[in-house]
């Protein structure tokens, strides 16, 4: 009868109401937020009742086997452990099954239709949170993924309808309103292809940062998507032979000029793979200086290291520097950089670009230092600036030098560096950041680009190659224009250009063309046994004492302040010079 298992039933809740209350708290049940309970809480649940079921169990038995409970249907403590699960489970997962189905519910026409890129972990987090989130007025329709396991496989209720290859297709055959690509880990050729295609058919694209990017910090307060430089840089990265350079630089005295710009202080930081016996890191700002002598010194501490406060335009100071230190290799990269500042700047861009590399390359010809490589930019051909200008004449000193003394002293042109001080990127960054407007100069500008790392390969590239009188070049590619940058560096951030940030343009600046070039007509480029490097011979220059004539006269108007005819001498003695001196109308401008 029923009625005599009373007892039993009776002792059986006394005993499960105060274990498993017990039990659970301690396996944490009662301190969850349940609307976003997981499979991690699904085992908790489980793991919690299974123990507290078996606890009660055994006082049961316990207390069978002593006569104090006289009836008892071990089916009971089976039923009770299932029960117990469906109840405790249950009770847990209601507001989780809830708040899912009421987001979904609450989808209606007024919605945008969604395709997600990307059915990763990122894609179906994102798609979770928008069947969850009403006020987004987002509905998810499909997936796109390349994982062929996931081909028509649902997540979220939400198919994966195709491969990424097929977006075109997907877009001209379905209603959608926005793409959402959620791979944080693409790389941005892929990004910018897929907003290519939309940019095409008129439909928003935005992008999403990874849940780990976000927790690294790699995502900025303002939670844009980090960009990668070498998402920017439309071509593959070049390749260097360490051999070479290696057997050139290992146990090696290097001097470095302008230690503290971007391009030396990567070098520093390559250099010290190829084991060079000391470093002599030269710059005139001593802030820079400290910088990378203090990362040098904490990351590479068996690595010989001179931090050396000197300005290259002191002659006296250079040959105490080479007197001192006795570099084998110099690597020059001392000099004023800045287009528009050194239009209202002439003076100083004479006497140090050109006066300072004099110095440098006399006392390294006078001393023992077996190589010299000089960095150079395309800014240096048909010039129409006068850091351009001047640039091409400190190529001639180089470059005369080498062919009076004999020594591997080399010249290396280049284009823009993406990522350096004061280069575009920094610039839209900051504007991006800002929320806009981003400026650029004219929307055809166009310019030719490298990163950092690539530049430095180039110079280690060359620097082993040099035989002396050489002007090396990489082929970079064609030229990018700075609006397509912009813009990808914009969606590139996760934003829609016209939609949460403009381009403005302001005009080209004084001193600014409207492309660059790396050679003259005239030079012929020759292969060298790196497929990337190209050796120009020759160009037209100046040499020997028709050049020496020029950098004094150049010398005196500096000193004198007479930045005009400066100028004039500067556009008479370059081919295809065109420099102009008007205060630019725009700093901010790139």
């Amino acid at each position: 009868m029923v009625i005599d298992y009373i007892p039993t039933i009776l002792w059986f809740l006394g005993i499960a109401l105060i274990i498993k209350p017990f039990v659970y708290k301690q396996f944490g049940l009662y301190s969850r937020f349940w609307s976003y309970a997981s499979s991690r809480e699904a085992l908790l649940i489980t793991g919690a009742v299974a123990t507290a079921s078996m606890m009660v169990s055994l006082i049961f038995l316990v207390m069978y086997n002593m006569g104090l409970i006289e009836r008892l249907s071990k089916s009971t403590l089976l039923i009770d452990a299932l029960l117990s699960l469906i109840a405790v489970g249950g009770v847990r997962f209601l507001p989780r099954f809830l708040a899912e189905g009421i987001g979904r519910a609450k989808t209606g026409a007024e919605a945008r239709d969604i395709l997600i890129v990307g059915a990763g972990d990122a894609g179906a987090l994102v798609v979770r949170e928008l069947q969850k989130t009403e006020n987004l007025k987002m509905n998810p329709i499909a997936y796109l993924d390349d994982d062929p396991e996931k081909q028509g496989a649902h997540i979220h209720g939400i198919e994966v309808k195709g491969k990424l290859s097929e977006v075109r297709k997907f877009l001209n055959e379905n209603k959608v309103d926005e793409v959402l690509f959620a791979i944080p880990s693409a790389p941005g050729k892929l990004v910018r292809k897929i907003a290519d295609v939309c940019r095409e058919l008129n439909i928003p694209f935005k992008t999403m940062p990874g849940v780990f990017e976000l927790l690294s910090g790699s995502v900025s307060v303002s939670r844009l998507r980090e960009i990668n430089l070498n998402d920017l840089l439309r071509r593959e990265h070049v390749p260097i032979d360490d051999e070479a350079v290696g057997g050139s630089i290992r146990g090696k005295k290097i001097l470095i000029t302008g230690a503290g710009g971007s391009i030396a202080s990567e070098l520093c930081r390559q250099l010290v793979a190829w084991e060079p016996a000391e470093l002599i890191m030269v710059g005139h700002g001593e802030n820079s200086i400290f910088q990378i002598m203090l990362e040098m010194s904490q990351n590479y501490d068996q690595m010989v290291i001179h931090p050396v406060i000197a300005d290259i335009r002191n002659f006296p100071r250079m040959q105490l520097i080479f007197n001192t230190y006795k570099p084998d290799i110099v690597f020059h990269t001392a000099a004023h950089k800045h287009v528009a500042l050194m239009e209202i700047n002439v003076s100083e861009a004479i006497t140090n670009n050109i006066t300072g590399t004099k110095n440098v390359v006399e006392v390294a010809s006078t001393s023992d230092v077996e190589r010299l490589v000089m960095i150079s930019t395309d800014k240096a051909v048909k010039p129409s600036s006068v850091m351009g200008a001047s640039k091409q004449i400190a190529e001639m000193i180089v470059l005369n030098e080498a062919r009076e003394s004999g020594k591997k002293f080399s010249v290396v042109r280049f284009g823009n560096v993406l990522g350096s001080r004061g280069s575009v990127v920094p610039i839209f960054k900051q504007q991006i950041a800002a929320g806009g407007p981003v400026t650029v100069t004219h929307p055809d500008v166009e310019r030719f680009f490298m990163t950092i790392p690539e530049a430095v390969h180039l110079v280690l590239q060359a620097f082993s190659m040099g035989v002396g009188e050489d002007v090396f070049l990489l082929e970079m590619g064609e030229p990018v224009k700075i609006f397509d940058l912009a813009r990808d560096m914009i969606e590139l951030s996760g934003l829609e250009l016209g939609q949460d940030i403009e381009i403005e343009f302001t005009g080209l600046l004084n001193g600014e063309k409207m492309s660059e070039e790396l050679w003259y007509e005239d030079a012929k480029k020759q292969p060298t046994d790196h497929p990337e490097v190209s050796r120009l011979v020759p160009e037209n220059r100046l040499v020997g004492g028709e050049l020496e004539k020029v950098i004094k006269k150049l010398q005196i108007l500096a000193e004198k302040g007479d930045e005009e005819q400066a100028v004039i001498l500067l556009e008479e003695t370059i081919p295809g010079a065109s420099i102009s001196t008007t205060l630019p109308p725009d700093f901010t401008a790139v």
